[in-house]
């Protein structure tokens, strides 16, 4: 790969599943001209702007269109071109350029979630997916890595004629036929590659990873999020017979547009330059809802800085009223990693929901123990267990899953159990090998919990447990003469008996950016989701695949929001977004509190899971949102302190920001996060009624630990003049020592609706601090 050492390279590692993207930076030859807003009347007349600036530096038009690799022109102004650093320094310099930046890449991040979110068609008429007809008539936009057509999951039948302000359509190309492959739920397919082989340098496919030049997915993570947001019914689909059930999307009547923009090499890596590209498109093509499990890294880049690509081509579309739904990235449980941060973007973070998959361990002394696998072949009936104790002086040594090493003479014919330390999968793959190969025939690993589920190879039976389950096993080795184990078949287990908690691996916050905005927004069930995939997904099965991850849960939002789009097609992205998180779960349907995975378990907090799990029926009526548009996110601007230059490019509006800075803390969020408090401050929220004109609304306030909070008025009375109402809330700090977070909550209701925002708030009394707790 060319400049491989410099380029924005991926990492991502989830449970050997699928990840959010992940990316550091890279100097590159393509650059970013960005121009902030459309200046010209139409497009055509902004690409010749484009040219006669480039052709300016370069010397001719001949020159500018040979060195162009795309003109941003639709729902913003700017191009992507081969330059090198003389001539791009040049670029910035001109009147109009806001910046010239360095391309980047970027690497890639249910039969039963639906049902658990309350969304089964079996429940009542007036659940969400029947007031929204199934989301008829919403248009999602996924950029991925592309879609496989052929799917069960994307027929039509049913579907009327595609919407008439539809601007968009499907582009033949490689394995593309529009006219097979496209229908009324495939409405638009686009692919964008130009920026990424600029890069790469070689032609796809010489990794020796399939690829086409085209809409079509050869990785799998595209169709498998397309059809988790929008697939339509799919009846008697399992994966390895486990997880029975009708698979659909969340807005199965919603229409798809896909925007390729991630390639499979190295895993799966996108161009910034490309997915600026498809928001540029798809502004214009009039999607409703866009959809990305896409991310940047730690340490983030600021909002406006297209090396990035999301948050400056997603500021544009929620500027166009598009909701833009992005994952939260899988680098938890550690504290300020959440990504995707800017406060236009819908963040979600990733829970497990109430489906678990059991596999029992009989003991030969009768006990019984539950552990978790995805292993359908036969049982394996009482055999020899051994734990390996090691012969050496150094205690890591003995039965540690990462240093198992074939050996047929010890293992032979036996369940081996081991221990490792670290909560990903790579060391279950590891000791499943080697036992494999020693002619073992199953193996238990002890470990911290990491919530995603994935078969061995050949399905050879490898069974996760805890430290506590697995210490029971190891003293039953020890005491027992001849210590033998029976391993059985999976099992599905759903309903009240599972709890849902936040997914070990999903990024919590604060924000390392912006810590005043809570990040994420909400979470959404992405571990061992069932959704649609491509032939060539290691892990396919009859047309599907089971993958973890908060790329799986964000097209569940996704969907969400469609229908919630569809019920209220006048509703701001801000305002989907509020009520979300207002009125998001943050019990189990048992009433036990959600916990959320790490080390210990510990009980969820709002940067685990921001307002909590999704709620799609009551996000349907949530009595009051916080809306926002853009005054508030140029409040935010100015706050971070971006000059008066580039947030009117970004605008396309003259903006001058205040001589006294604003506070992020003043943005219309549904949250309050205070992250350095020293002795009080008082923040503004403004919301609007969404209920019954004549509503009346009382504060009910659980204050963080060492504050005291009021709200000022008490009490919000509406009328048919009256539906916007502001008030003020002062927190106070009783405790005048640094300390670490502490969370309490604002809620509002009139007796019907529970307007739920959460608090955050960090005590200080000196200069900030090392701490993310």
């Amino acid at each position: 790969m060319r400049n491989l050492g410099n380029l924005l390279v991926v990492t991502c590692f989830l449970l050997g599943q699928r990840g959010i993207i992940r990316t550091v930076e890279a100097k590159s030859n393509v650059h970013i001209v960005y121009l902030g807003a459309r200046k010209q009347d139409g497009p055509t007349l902004e690409t010749d702007s484009h040219h006669d600036m480039l052709a300016s530096i370069l010397g001719s038009k001949e020159a500018a269109a040979k060195s162009i690799l795309y003109s941003y022109r639709h729902g913003f102004s700017g191009f992507a071109a081969k330059l090198t650093e003389s001539q791009a320094q040049e670029l910035a310099e001109l009147p109009g350029v806001v910046r010239v930046m360095p391309n980047t890449l970027f690497r890639l991040q249910t039969t039963r979630s639906w049902d658990f979110l309350g969304l089964s068609p079996s429940h009542s008429p007036t659940s969400l997916l029947y007031k929204s007809r199934m989301g008829d008539g919403v248009i999602v936009g996924m950029l991925d890595s592309g879609i496989w057509p052929e799917s069960k999951a994307f027929n039509d039948a049913g579907l009327g004629p595609i919407p008439s302000r539809w601007k968009g359509g499907c582009e033949p190309a490689e394995q593309f036929d529009p006219a097979k492959h496209c229908n009324r739920k495939i409405i638009g397919a686009r692919w964008f590659v130009d920026g990424f082989l600029a890069e790469y340098g070689r032609p796809l496919n010489a990794s020796g990873d399939l690829e086409f030049l085209s809409p079509r997915d050869a990785n799998g993570h595209g169709t498998h999020t397309s059809s988790t947001a929008v697939g339509s019914f799919v009846s008697n689909v399992s994966y390895r017979g486990i997880g029975y059930g009708t698979a659909r999307g969340g807005a199965p009547r919603a229409r798809l547009a896909i925007y390729k923009v991630c390639w499979n090499v190295l895993g799966g890596q996108c161009s910034s330059a490309d997915i600026l590209k498809a928001f540029d498109e798809a502004i214009h093509d009039g999607v409703d809802v866009l959809s990305l499990s896409i991310g940047t890294a730690i340490p983030l880049f600021s909002d406006v800085d297209d090396r990035d690509g999301i948050a400056t081509g997603a500021f544009h579309a929620v500027a166009r009223g598009i909701t833009v739904v992005c994952g939260a990235a899988n680098d938890g449980p550690a504290a300020q990693t959440v990504q995707n941060t800017a406060p236009w973007i819908l963040t979600v973070g990733a829970s497990t929901m109430d489906r678990a998959f059991h596999t029992l361990i009989t003991l030969g002394n009768n006990e019984t123990l539950a552990g978790e696998a995805i292993y359908t072949g036969k049982e394996i009936g009482f055999t020899s267990l051994l734990y390996p104790e090691g012969t050496t002086l150094d205690p890591t040594l003995a039965g540690v899953c990462e240093r198992l090493s074939p050996n047929a003479t010890l293992m032979a014919g036996k369940v081996v159990l081991c221990f490792t330390y670290t909560s990903r999968r790579l060391a279950v793959t590891i000791a499943a090998e080697a036992v494999k190969a020693s002619r073992g025939v199953g193996v238990i690993v002890a470990k911290n919990p990491s919530d995603g589920l994935a078969p061995c190879s050949d399905d050879f039976p490898c069974v996760e447990v805890d430290y506590e389950i697995g210490t029971r096993i190891l003293l039953y080795f020890r005491s027992a003469r001849f210590p033998v184990v029976k391993l059985s078949r999976t099992i599905t287990a759903v309903g009240k008996a599972v709890q849902a908690k936040v997914a070990f691996f999903s990024s919590r916050g604060p924000s390392s950016i912006s810590p005043a905005v809570l990040k994420p927004d909400v979470a959404a069930p992405g571990v061992n989701i069932l959704a649609a995939t491509c032939p060539f997904d290691p892990l396919e099965d009859n047309g599907y695949a089971m993958h973890s991850g908060t790329s799986m849960s964000t097209p569940h939002v996704a969907g969400i929001v469609a229908l919630l789009k569809a019920l209220h097609p006048g509703w701001s992205p801000a305002a989907l977004r509020s009520a979300l998180v207002t009125t998001a779960w943050r019990n189990n349907p048992s009433g036990f509190p959600i916990f959320a995975s790490a080390n210990p378990l510990k009980l969820a907090d709002p940067f685990d899971m921001g307002g909590g799990i999704a709620n799609p029926n009551s996000a349907a009526e949530p009595g009051l949102v916080y809306d926002a548009g853009m005054p508030d996110y140029i409040v935010y601007l100015c706050a971070m302190g971006y000059n008066d230059s580039e947030i009117s490019h970004l605008t396309k509006k003259p903006t001058h920001c205040p001589t006294r800075r604003p506070s992020v803390t003043d943005v219309n969020l549904p949250s309050i996060t205070i992250p350095s408090l020293r002795s009080s401050i008082t923040v503004t929220r403004t919301v609007t009624n969404t209920g019954p004109p004549e509503s009346i609304y009382w504060a009910e306030i659980k204050p963080p630990s060492g504050t005291i909070v009021t709200v000022k008025p008490h009490v919000l009375a509406f009328n048919r003049k009256t539906k916007k109402m502001a008030f003020g809330v002062t927190v106070r700090a009783v405790a005048l020592v640094n300390t670490g977070y502490y969370f309490g909550s604002l809620v509002w209701t009139d007796g019907l609706h529970a307007v739920r925002s959460p608090l955050a708030v960090r005590i200080v009394n000196q200069a900030p601090f090392y701490s993310a707790e």
